[in-house]
């Protein structure tokens, strides 16, 4: 299962790997630690919690590490002017006659509250391999909208 990133993308996601291992998973073992000092860890609803929290906490490391594990990290410096991942574009919806920025990244990445789109959604795959000047129509849950593309760097 190959997993693509940015460049950006990998080192957010090796510094969350070195917070996770090194400063969570110690808060999270004292918790632990001071739960068990309670006493009867039947009905001791604080280490149940702080046992959940290391389990999420463990979950999220595997996670990340495969993530890693299978990465491709894409070249950003592709073909000037044209749709790929990576590229930063400006982009002028008709349908809204408003601009907004995206910058097109691979589904890990993707959130679009960041203006990060998947190079799989929608959006994503209609802009791929376009060019500045072009005007695309994207599928939407909506219906189709019409969008022009003023930048791609």
């Amino acid at each position: 299962m190959e997993v693509i990133l940015t460049a950006k993308g990998v080192k957010e996601l090796e510094a969350r790997l070195v917070e996770l291992k090194t400063v969570k998973r110690a808060e999270v073992t004292e918790k632990i630690k001071v739960a068990r000092s309670f006493g009867d860890l039947s009905e001791n609803a604080e280490y149940d919690a702080a046992k959940d929290e290391q389990a999420m906490i463990e979950g999220e490391i595997l996670e990340i590490e495969q993530k890693l594990k299978h990465a491709k990290i894409i070249d950003e410096t592709q073909t000037a002017g044209v749709v790929h991942l990576g590229s930063k574009i400006k982009l002028y919806d008709v349908a809204y006659d408003e601009s907004i920025e995206y910058t097109l990244v691979g589904t890990s990445e993707a959130d679009p509250r960041k203006h990060l789109i998947s190079n799989e959604s929608p959006m994503g795959k209609a802009l791929l391999g376009k060019k500045a000047g072009e005007t695309v129509d994207v599928a939407c849950p909506a219906g189709v909208t019409k969008v022009k593309i003023l930048e791609v760097e």
